[in-house]
């Protein structure tokens, strides 16, 4: 059994789509982040850096992992599932994996901060923050039009940047001219 701590954003999903796509058996522990139970010491004996997701495998002596996409790389390799055997094929899908966690996500995050939240709107980095995550779906957009998913087969490549992109409206930024990523969303 995994005890999955986490929230409800992109790199939370990130953890729980994989779970689910991989059929593992997980109870959830909701992490509130505007009571800052993430900073709290119990949290960060499983992440010190108290960031959401983590994780512990439980059938494996109370292992913890945390980082979304460490977290993705453990189950894919302990199920032998969403991942290539073949080194090849491994590397392929974690770069894709590297896009999502070195671009897509802290693009699209920043994006969805100044957007969104922040309380003055500081219209060059809302501008900084879309247009740069634009060009990063426009990268995704030019290789789907040659292939069905990211790295061949579905796998945690595919997961890692679907929870980003699908936020896209919620960040304002359109893919409207981008139909290839509109078809694998």
């Amino acid at each position: 059994m995994i005890d999955l701590y986490t929230a409800s954003t992109p790199n939370g999903w990130k953890a729980s789509v994989t779970l689910e796509e991989l059929g593992l058996p997980y109870n959830v522990h909701a992490i509130e982040l505007q009571k800052n139970q993430q900073k709290e010491p119990a949290f960060l004996k499983l992440n010190p850096n108290g960031r959401i997701p983590a994780i512990v495998d439980r059938d494996e002596g109370d292992f913890a992992v945390f980082e979304s996409g460490a977290i993705m790389l453990y189950l894919a390799e302990k199920t032998g599932r969403l991942m290539p055997a073949d080194a090849k094929g491994r590397s392929r899908v974690v770069q894709w994996l590297m896009f999502q966690m070195g671009g897509v996500g802290p693009m699209m995050g920043q994006a969805n901060v100044f957007f969104r939240y922040f309380p003055e709107k500081i219209q060059p980095a809302i501008d900084r923050y879309q247009n740069e995550s634009k060009r990063l779906f426009t990268v995704l957009d030019g290789h789907l039009a040659a292939h069905e998913y990211l790295a061949g087969d579905y796998s945690i490549a595919d997961i890692a940047n679907w929870c980003w992109v699908r936020t896209h409206k919620w960040s304002g930024v359109e893919i409207d001219d981008l139909p290839h990523l509109q078809r694998w969303l």
